[in-house]
């Protein structure tokens, strides 16, 4: 099986521990022919990039981009979906900056609204029906409402309604990630799925540069799934 792309990997400009090079150099040991670089989009609490960064960070990934001539090194961001309104941590300028956009639910992201504070809490303990319904709408007016790539680990941390979320990610060309440190989407969300025939790409959420391009949980995840490979873009039989 040949990795064509990881997508979903962190750096010390949010909180990985390794440098973009450093993720770089690691895709190229393992013959991945394209890497992404996307850190946290900057509402979250936590680890949310420093925008005064971004155009360091452009420039970092194009001087590499001259110095690697054997892989594509891509920048991108892993924006935090802040409300059921779909909005996300981008605006223009940032977008002038980036390949693509992922976007994910994240408990550290900054919420809109005391609703939203609320709908973290229930995301932590309660995990009501009303929950999941915010959290369903959230993700399908994201996609609706902002170019999206990727949508990441759908379902981990707010439960989801995945059937409504995969109608609309095939609507709006939007993939479904298989995270392969998170476990989602899992094997019970994609067999309700499955016939739908979204893309799919399996992304490592690396955090330190070995785990770029680890995608043994998402691998094993579809082949019990016995998902399709050809609906995953980023790999090659």
């Amino acid at each position: 099986m040949n990795i064509l792309a990881d997508y979903h990997t962190h750096t010390t400009y949010s909180h990985g521990r390794g440098t973009i090079e450093d993720n770089v150099v690691e895709a190229i040991k393992k013959g991945i022919k394209t890497i992404g670089i996307s850190d946290h989009g900057y509402k979250h609490l936590g680890f949310g990039i420093k925008l005064k960064d971004l155009k360091k960070m452009r420039e970092e990934v194009d001087l590499l981009n001259d110095k690697y001539k054997d892989i594509n090194i891509l920048l991108g961001m892993e924006c935090n979906i802040l409300d059921n309104k779909g909005n996300i941590d981008t605006n223009d300028e940032i977008l002038k900056f980036c390949d693509y956009i992922m976007a994910g639910y994240h408990f550290g992201s900054t919420p809109t609204s005391f609703k939203g504070v609320l709908n973290h809490f229930s995301n932590r303990l309660l995990k009501s029906e009303r929950t999941k319904e915010y959290n369903t709408l959230a993700l399908i007016n994201a996609m609706k409402n902002n170019d999206i790539f990727i949508i990441t680990h759908p379902g981990d941390k707010g439960e989801v309604y995945i059937e409504e979320v995969a109608k609309v990610a095939k609507e709006t060309d939007t993939r479904l990630e298989i995270n392969s440190s998170h476990g989602f989407l899992n094997v019970s969300q994609i067999n309700k799925i499955k016939d739908i025939k979204n893309k799919f790409v399996i992304g490592s959420d690396a955090h330190i540069p070995q785990r770029v391009g680890d995608f043994e949980v998402a691998l094993d995840i579809i082949k019990e799934a016995n998902l399709d490979i050809s609906l995953i873009e980023n790999i090659s039989l």
